[in-house]
């Protein structure tokens, strides 16, 4: 075995338990043994074991009883019952309770073995579908939120392990790079799932009117103020409350903020009552908080108060592997909007995506697509449809998921500024460069031709047509 596995023997026959503890030492376990149902619960309880191979029938607690308290304590461990006393009605019983599987004795060791192995690859594989779960979120659940960079990866692992708590988390990062949709993404992940997410844009809000939109006014307490109305605080209660641009409160909204979530009631502008409030705050800026606070901006509690757990957004040039994906995606969506059968980029389309910086972010990407898909006129999207963004200068570095496109595009620019050259002169280097990069890529995407022509920034029908070309398929 690759590694060693904990496996907990439970059997009230000594030379049963004895050989087992042999023979699956042999297979490489490391074994536990229990000579009883109860003293079984009591290990579990000591010791996070991988797996559990157990007798059905023991004189003091029975086999099914212990599974029972198991299951109730760790239900992810899986538990393989044996017994001397096959019958439907027991192995039903023990699969109903939770058992992994049933054997009966005398064991057949190929199928103990083989059993055991399946035991551990599927918690193997539950857990590490848990882990991605909490790593990346259901897609459902992450609208629009795309991503594979090393960048993009660290953030939301951060974000849905902050997800469950009840920490407070400030969000940072430039215009445009998508931080309510990590705050979404915490509050989707989150117990408060089922509560109300409530956004608000400070910088969107005049100052006088901000406090009202926060904790909320009672009527008359102010001009134009005909009737009672509830704040984003109260309408958030159960919930989570995202508050964008925090920065840009006055100190003095800062003090009434700070006072909010420390206490976790408020009082309406204009009112009296004391109200209790239960929400979780997930705010976000795109200055640096720490140089407001020294510069006399931003209140050094209030920031402490708001950095539990800070998480930072980055750009979309310091992850423009994912600029592919998102350009994609946005193409998808806005063709099928605009009613345009496009199918996607011509790789000269996706080197111009790819040189540009984008100073302002997921967003900029996203409306420089819609404004290519309303302009088209073919079924690629090209260069000329991409007109707007300034022109490559120079080649920047890009990180590997963008270096095959990087490669790809290189060659055929190359072949392109010789078109006088003779074949055989030209032809060979840049050939062979190309089709090396198209079969790193292709084994890199684990021989997936869609996934291949994505990273090489081509659309699939011209792969197959250069893979037919160097004899590839």
């Amino acid at each position: 075995m690759n590694e060693e596995i904990s496996l907990l023997v439970v059997d009230d026959d000594t030379a049963h338990r004895t050989m087992l503890r042999k023979l699956l030492s042999g297979w490489g376990y490391a074994i536990t043994e229990a000579d009883d149902g109860a003293t079984a619960v009591e290990a579990v309880r000591r010791h996070p074991f991988d797996l559990i191979l157990m007798d059905i029938r023991m004189i003091k607690v029975s086999g099914l009883t212990a599974l029972a308290e198991i299951k109730a304590f760790n239900p992810a461990i899986p538990v393989v019952i044996m017994t001397a006393y096959a019958s439907v009605e027991t192995a039903v019983e023990a699969l109903k309770k939770g058992a992994y599987d049933y054997l009966t004795k005398p064991l057949d060791f190929d199928e103990l073995r083989l059993t055991l192995e399946r035991a551990v690859d599927h918690s193997h594989l539950r857990r590490e579908n848990r882990l991605l779960r909490a790593s990346l979120g259901d897609r459902f659940d992450r609208p629009n939120l795309i991503g594979r960079s090393a960048a993009m990866t660290r953030l939301i692992e951060t974000a849905s392990q902050v997800a469950p708590s009840e920490a407070t988390v400030l969000i940072s990062g430039e215009s445009g790079t998508g931080k309510e949709m990590i705050a979404g993404l915490i509050h989707t992940n989150s117990l408060r799932k089922e509560g109300p997410f409530i956004r608000l844009n400070c910088a969107a809000i005049a100052e006088t009117l901000l406090e009202s939109e926060l904790f909320g006014h009672e009527k008359g307490a102010f001009t134009g103020a005909d009737r009672r109305k509830e704040g984003k605080f109260r309408q958030a209660d159960g919930g989570s409350l995202f508050l964008d641009e925090v920065s840009e409160m006055s100190v003095g909204m800062q003090v009434k903020l700070l006072r909010v979530l420390q206490e976790r009631e408020l009082t309406r502008v204009g009112g009296e009552e004391v109200i209790r409030v239960d929400v979780r705050l997930i705010a976000a800026t795109n200055r640096d908080l720490l140089r407001e606070v020294a510069a006399g901006r931003f209140r050094e509690d209030l920031f402490y108060r708001l950095n539990v757990v800070t998480l930072f957004v980055p750009p979309l040039r310091e992850r423009q592997e994912d600029i592919p994906l998102l350009a994609q995606e946005f193409l998808v969506r806005f063709a099928e909007k605009n009613r345009k059968p496009i199918k996607g980029f011509t790789p000269q389309a996706m080197d111009r995506l790819l040189r540009h910086p984008w100073p302002g972010n997921v967003r900029e990407l996203m409306n420089a697509v819609e404004r290519a898909v309303v302009l088209s006129r073919g079924e690629y999207l090209d260069e000329t449809e991409l007109s707007l963004l300034p022109a490559a200068q120079g080649t920047p570095p890009l990180p590997p998921g963008g270096e095959a496109a990087r490669q790809l595009v290189s060659a055929q620019e190359a072949t392109a500024a010789r078109p006088g050259a003779p074949a055989s002169a030209a032809s060979p280097s840049l050939e062979a460069v190309e089709r090396e990069t198209i079969l790193r890529t292709l084994e890199g995407a684990g021989g997936n031709k869609s996934e291949a022509a994505r990273r090489l920034g081509i659309t699939r029908r011209t792969l197959h047509q250069k893979l037919r070309k160097y004899g590839m398929m």
